[in-house]
């Protein structure tokens, strides 16, 4: 079943079906978290992750923002590729897509959610994440994937 949530003009969709992969693909080539991702590899992590689309709703549905959810459902998730599109900003849509995901059904009762950014802390603090209590026990492992440009 779908999980839609709606406020003003806009619309927050779970819906694979729905989201714009090249939209995406455009927006997160152009980011400082993963200039160079090729469209393919962008699917695929559309393919394996809970995505959320922000359209402004209307005659048609403009896509107007995207996130993703890496999870199993039970314990752990990432949130991650989180964006709105910058002539929509302003409007408090990232921090109602941010909530929006984490009341989602799939992400209940999960013991940890965890995610890395540069310049938006203010934005996830107002969700309720916080800084890593330990940073010194995690580590992170980078294979040779997708070049940076």
């Amino acid at each position: 079943m779908e999980y839609v949530m709606k406020k003003d003009e806009f619309i927050i969709s779970d819906d694979q079906d729905k989201i714009d992969s090249n939209y995406v693909h455009s927006f997160l080539t152009a980011s400082y978290w993963s200039p160079g991702v090729p469209l393919q590899t962008v699917k695929k992590a559309m393919e394996g992750s809970l995505s959320f689309g922000v359209y402004l709703s209307g005659h048609t549905e403009t896509q107007v923002g995207y996130a993703r959810m890496v999870t199993d459902k039970a314990t752990f998730a990432w949130l991650a590729d989180v964006f709105i599109d910058e002539s929509y900003r302003g409007k408090g849509l990232g921090k109602w897509l941010v909530l929006s995901i984490l009341a989602h059904p799939d992400v209940q009762g999960l013991r940890r959610i965890l995610l890395a950014t540069k310049d938006a802390h203010k934005l996830y603090e107002q969700a309720g994440f916080t800084a890593l209590n330990n940073p010194e026990r995690f580590m992170v492992y980078n294979p040779t994937g997708y070049k940076s440009k």
